[in-house]
């Protein structure tokens, strides 16, 4: 699992069936740049998640045939500042 800051929404009109009709988010943290994850939670712009990639994302929707190797998982509401390692690059929400 990784955390991620939510950047914004992707609006795709056109998508492969196995997407289904779910919410796509763009994420970004200082590791990994930007990425694209779908959205089983409801997350926002600015809010700050954990994700689950590989067959572990596609199991974080109610459908595990949706096609996907990155999914939020949960809306982190606070962790401790202590908590975090200074040379992680990671910002507190």
């Amino acid at each position: 699992m990784d955390i991620w800051q939510v950047r914004d929404t992707l609006v795709c009109t056109e998508r492969i069936s196995g997407l289904g009709h779910g919410h796509l988010r763009l994420l970004e943290n200082a590791e990994s740049g930007l990425q694209v994850a779908t959205d089983p939670v409801g997350a926002r712009p600015g809010d700050w998640v954990f994700t689950a990639k590989g067959t572990a994302g596609r199991h974080a929707h109610r459908d595990p045939a949706i096609l996907t190797d990155l999914a939020i998982c949960g809306i982190i509401d606070y962790w401790p500042q202590e908590d975090i390692q200074e040379d992680s690059g990671q910002g507190q929400p």
